[in-house]
């Protein structure tokens, strides 16, 4: 059965609660503050069977000016509004202001209800009818009937409930399918029950049993009971007036604004961006940074909105811009919301989410304001390709695009699906399902290619740069799987080719010049005659009388050649020589079972300048071990 939510709206003393207990014998105010000064405070619930039987849970929100943030919560998730107007006194300044809250907060379904007809005659009515039409003209109860009503004699009210039976049929079935969210509007303690929370479920589904998540804090709780229009029940779904208690959860851990969901499935963010419009009814521009009061849902958060394209916005104009807030809220993209002023406290605007978790834009950025401009209207591809452009090399995740897109998992998955096959995203962590925008893609392959080509360029002697030095290069958040990916698709493609731990352009080849391999050959000859006490390399630099750098880089391709071995700093052998001596080491060990130092000098004949570099060297490579002052042989597996 379709679950609908009908919330009143209308200025103070027009009749609205009492509207509610004349179709449904419910008296809303339940605070004895209420009942003494005549006046609704807080948010007062019912509900009703229709005649088609449809159930309708009711939200009678307060009329008075000092209450109107408990009427913006109590608007959040109403589907039916009734626009309750007293007919002896006509359109007030809170029937305008709620007006304009209902149309900011996306309502599209309702009705005029004229109330206190007792207390007028037909010339008058008609005046008041009049009125009302010129008063909805433009809004979304343009076309909408206008029902009269007497609470105090019941005339009117069976015409009133046929209304809303009729309008019923048009408002469209939630889903279930989508995150489970429940903006808390109430909060309090019942003996038996502990702790207990009300609110309207505007999404998804829950079930006694399941674990939930209070967001932003992110307490964690259990659904211990749930009750829907004082009936207990196994489970809730989108559009209920839902009530829940929790298992061992204090009253102090929730308040209204929180919102209840599963966990992992919201984010709180103190960065919001958002299709603003700015009321024709303010009397001068809003200003770029001005102080706010942001509503969403049932919370109230102060922020600075940012205007991100210009320095002020006009009443009556609309414009992409963010709200920086003291406060984390948990959104989702189209989620609306209402701004009021700091001081004095009157709503000045409102619209709709376009990023739920934003980062910090800079103001006059084309980029951005172009992609926010585009967001408003966008399909889910063009949503995906926006943030994952904007996410850079970091990527985006699915549980971030769910609340980027507002799609079902299944929609998301399916539209992901179809930019993978047209490689406009690629997935660069399988495990977190997150993903890169090819544009970001191919500039890290740009820059490993001049990365490469600027080393190569620096020393051409070198066959490559190592891949820990490559991927130091990379921007900071981009992870070690991305390197990988945009490494392993490189040598796929024969742009790289990577050499046990060394990276080079697939085109790079070490060619020497004619003195180069002069010089080379005179390396070479000087490690092969030297045998095990060859001269420190700068000595051979001084007695060949070359340039260093050059001869470093000769050097160097020696060992990456696998002609030299590096001992330690500025000293090589030729490998040969250390092959053997490796070799002659490893049969006395084997025959004696151990070596010690004074053993080892006396097998090379050399200083012991050469020799503790040479037994270390082999410590390092693998070949013995130290224990004490003696070597053995390392166990090989």
């Amino acid at each position: 059965m379709k679950q609908i939510i009908l919330g009143t709206a209308g200025h103070i003393d027009h009749g609205k609660t009492s509207l509610i207990k004349a179709i449904t014998g419910t008296n809303t105010d339940r605070l004895k503050e209420e009942q003494k000064r005549g006046i609704t405070i807080e948010l007062g619930f019912a509900s009703l069977d229709l005649p088609s039987g449809r159930h309708l849970g009711i939200v009678d929100v307060p009329g008075h000016e000092k209450f109107v943030k408990n009427m913006v919560a109590g608007a959040t998730g109403i589907d039916i509004v009734s626009m309750v107007i007293a007919a002896d006194e006509g359109v007030m300044p809170q029937t305008r202001e709620h007006m304009e809250i209902c149309s900011l907060l996306g309502v599209r379904h309702g009705m005029v209800v004229l109330t206190k007809t007792d207390m007028v005659d037909e010339e008058w009515l008609e005046l008041v009818t009049e009125d009302i039409r010129d008063f909805t003209v433009g809004t979304f109860l343009e076309e909408s009937p206008i029902v009269p009503v007497s609470s105090a004699t019941g005339d009117g009210i069976p015409q009133f409930i046929e209304a809303l039976d009729t309008l019923s049929q048009a408002v469209p079935e939630r889903t279930t399918t989508g995150l489970f969210r429940l903006p808390v509007d109430r909060v309090f303690s019942m003996k038996g029950f502990g702790t207990v929370i009300t609110g309207t479920l505007v999404s998804g589904k829950v079930s006694v049993g399941d674990p939930i998540i209070i967001y932003p804090g992110k307490t964690t709780s259990k659904v211990r009971g749930i009750q829907v229009h004082n009936q207990s029940r196994e489970s809730a779904e989108a559009g209920m007036r839902t009530a829940i208690n929790f298992q061992g959860l204090e009253k102090t851990a929730i308040n209204r604004g929180d919102i209840l969901a599963r966990e992992n499935t919201l984010t709180p963010s103190y960065m919001v961006d958002l299709e603003l419009h700015f009321l024709s009814s303010n009397k001068k521009p809003i200003k770029n940074r001005t102080q706010v009061r942001f509503h969403t849902g049932t919370s109230e958060t102060m922020g600075n909105l940012i205007l991100l394209d210009r320095e002020d916005l006009a009443p009556g104009d609309t414009c992409v811009a963010q709200v920086r807030l003291d406060g984390p809220v948990s959104l989702i993209r189209d989620d609306r919301f209402v701004i009021r002023s700091y001081s004095p406290v009157r709503t000045i605007g409102g619209g709709k989410v376009l990023n739920p978790i934003a980062g910090k834009h800079k103001r006059f950025q084309q980029e951005i304001i172009d992609g926010l401009v585009g967001l408003i209207d966008a399909a889910p591809d063009g949503i995906i390709d926006y943030h994952a452009r904007m996410a850079g090399p970091a990527g985006v995740n699915f549980a971030q695009l769910l609340l980027m897109t507002n799609l079902p998992a299944k929609a998301l998955e399916t539209a992901i699906a179809a930019m993978l096959s047209s490689q406009t995203i690629l997935l660069a962590d399988k495990e977190n399902r997150t993903y890169i925008h090819l544009a970001v893609f191919d500039g890290l392959k740009q820059l490993s290619q001049d990365v490469l080509a600027q080393y190569h360029s620096n020393n051409p002697l070198k066959p490559g740069i190592s891949k820990e030095e490559l991927k130091s290069k990379f921007p900071r958040n981009a992870g070690s799987k991305l390197f990988t990916l945009v490494l392993n698709r490189m040598i796929k493609d024969r742009q790289l080719a990577l050499e046990d731990d060394t990276v080079r352009l697939a085109s790079h080849t070490v060619s020497l010049q004619v003195d180069e391999k002069a010089l080379k050959q005179q390396i070479v000859d000087t490690y092969r005659q030297s045998g095990l006490t060859p001269p420190y390399f700068r000595d051979i630099v001084k007695r060949l009388d070359v340039d260093p750098k050059p001869a470093r880089g000769v050097l160097e391709l020696l060992v990456g050649e696998g002609e030299l071995v590096k001992v330690k700093e500025d000293l090589y052998y030729d490998h040969a020589t250390i092959e053997k001596l490796k070799d002659e080491l490893v049969a006395y060990i084997l025959k004696n079972g151990e070596i010690s130092t004074p053993t080892f000098k006396d097998m090379t004949g050399a200083s012991r300048k050469y020799v503790i570099p040479l037994i270390e060297y082999f410590d390092a490579t693998h070949v013995t071990i130290r224990v004490g002052d003696i070597r053995q042989l390392r166990k090989r597996q």
